[in-house]
């Protein structure tokens, strides 16, 4: 553990394949697609993968297109 920082602290940081697909409201099997290609950042543990949500909610602003943009023509 860091210094300063507590068990729950680091847990809640911390999401699982099955809360990370509750929190972008997409199916396991989809996200489990889109991480395997390497297309959402996450770090695979033994057989398990993780996501740091402060690192899912950074690629999600990074990956949000501009509707003006897409609605010029």
């Amino acid at each position: 553990m860091l210094a300063g920082q507590t068990m729950t602290s680091i847990t809640e940081t911390l999401l699982t394949l099955d809360e990370l697909s509750e929190y972008l409201k997409v199916s396991k099997s989809t996200l489990y697609k889109l991480v395997q290609a390497g297309r959402v950042p996450g770090a695979k543990i033994g057989k398990h993968w993780r996501f740091r949500k402060a690192t899912i909610d950074q690629w999600i602003d990074g990956n949000q297109q501009d509707s003006t943009k897409l609605n010029k023509k």
